[in-house]
């Protein structure tokens, strides 16, 4: 079966449409380096066969020290993990959000609009990298992810600007 891959991205932070406030739905920074990092990642990602779900600790140690200036995310509920998200500056003021999601227990419970705009608003923040401002975030998405991953991100106000069809 082909998988779609679409490419959204925000040019401006003043075009982040936030999602519905949900109090005590905050954004951990932790170290990507912990083992229940991997692991949180994993269990976000195994529904949708996200490549973190099958990574060893040995790969996902690589990873990490790999990519030095990913931040990695947890998003939490009254200090309860409910989700991951991971930003990574790149050249020229890019920021990709290389992961977003909820623990499955957590989903369908009206947190993902708020928890995206969250991570949209950190990866606005971000130190920018080979430019003195963040001029652009962007992320992929594809036909596998959970259902309302695509109308979520264009909610929040990332437009689509590449698709790809992969056969499978």
């Amino acid at each position: 079966m082909a998988k779609v891959v679409t490419y959204l991205e925000m040019n401006n932070a003043e075009d982040l449409r936030p999602g519905k406030v949900v109090p005590d739905l905050l954004l951990r920074r932790v170290d990507g380096a912990l083992p229940l990092v991997r692991a949180t990642n994993a269990q976000v990602g195994a529904p949708y066969g996200w490549r973190s779900a099958s990574r060893t600790n040995e790969e996902w140690l690589e990873l990490v020290r790999s990519r030095p200036l990913r931040q990695y995310w947890f998003v939490t509920l009254k200090d309860e993990t409910v989700g991951v998200a991971n930003v990574e500056p790149q050249p020229d003021g890019n920021v990709e959000i290389t992961a977003f999601g909820l623990l499955p227990e957590f989903v369908g419970r009206g947190l993902g609009g708020h928890a995206l705009t969250l991570t949209i608003r950190q990866a606005w923040n971000s130190e920018a990298m080979g430019s003195p401002v963040v001029r652009r975030v962007w992320l992929h998405t594809c036909s596998l992810d959970h259902p309302n991953a695509l109308r979520n991100y264009q909610r929040r106000g990332l437009t689509v600007y590449r698709t790809e069809v992969e056969a499978g």
